[in-house]
């Protein structure tokens, strides 16, 4: 939709462009003969009353109409520079058009050239090989052969890098890294979990420490107890390295 427009855009200042140069072209010949016959009294000059401070000009007609005609004919001299500016502007337009086509007509032919569709090698048979496939094409058949065949040069320039990236080896090379980031999922997957059971062992050791040394501390109390209550009722411990307690009876009266 956007390029309809703008080609109509350009049709249409195109025309206008024409149509104004030739206006300005009849207009001045017009004026120039009919002053010309005015001068030479085959022709009237024009009536256009004119006053200045409440007095009427004399022959204010033939003095427009001489300015008139010097204004048209000094304009003229104009519309060389502006016709050569316009030729500028469509040969600009031309040529981005041109290499629009050429860049679609070069990708084509270089997506086909990854393909490996082209079997010839010499630069002749390859160019013709090329040109004949763009030719075909459904997109491209309707571009001029200069275009097709500054294509296909450029695609045959070009065969070395189509070579090294053909679609047969990025494709490889894409499966080859699709591998390896399957790998490294799975391998930092795996690591995901080691730090989650490392990080569970941790909290139980350190929980089965915390209760030790809540027993430890609880039988160190009990013993501290023990030694104070068995004097009392005339027994006797004996506290071993092995943490048993031996009973001993208490002794007899004298």
């Amino acid at each position: 939709m956007t390029n309809s427009f703008r080609t109509l855009a350009h049709l249409i200042r195109f025309l206008m462009q024409r149509a104004a140069l030739a206006f300005f072209i009849l207009t001045a010949v017009g004026l120039t003969a009919a002053t010309g016959m005015a001068a030479t009294g085959q022709w009237h000059w024009f009536d256009l009353p004119l006053s200045w401070n409440g007095a009427p000009v004399p022959q204010a007609g033939m003095y427009a109409q001489i300015a008139l005609t010097v204004f048209a004919v000094c304009l003229c001299f104009f519309l060389p520079s502006a016709y050569r500016t316009m030729q500028l502007e469509n040969a600009h337009r031309d040529f981005s058009v041109n290499m629009t086509d050429i860049t679609r007509a070069y990708a084509a032919v270089h997506a086909a050239d990854r393909g490996d569709v082209f079997r010839f090698s010499t630069e002749f048979d390859a160019v013709r090989e090329r040109i004949a496939y763009l030719r075909d094409h459904p997109d491209l058949g309707s571009l001029e052969p200069a275009l097709l065949e500054v294509a296909a040069q450029m695609s045959h320039i070009s065969k070395e890098l189509a070579e090294v990236y053909s679609d047969e080896r990025v494709a490889r090379a894409r499966s080859f890294l699709e591998q390896r980031q399957y790998e490294v999922d799975q391998f930092n997957t795996r690591l995901d979990h080691a730090k989650a059971v490392s990080s569970e062992f941790k909290h139980w050791l350190t929980n089965v420490e915390l209760e030790e040394s809540v027993a430890a501390a609880q039988l160190d109390r009990l013993r501290a107890e023990m030694r104070e209550v068995l004097p009392e009722l005339g027994l006797q411990t004996i506290v071993t390295t092995d943490n048993t307690v031996t009973k001993m009876m208490p002794k007899a009266a004298e």
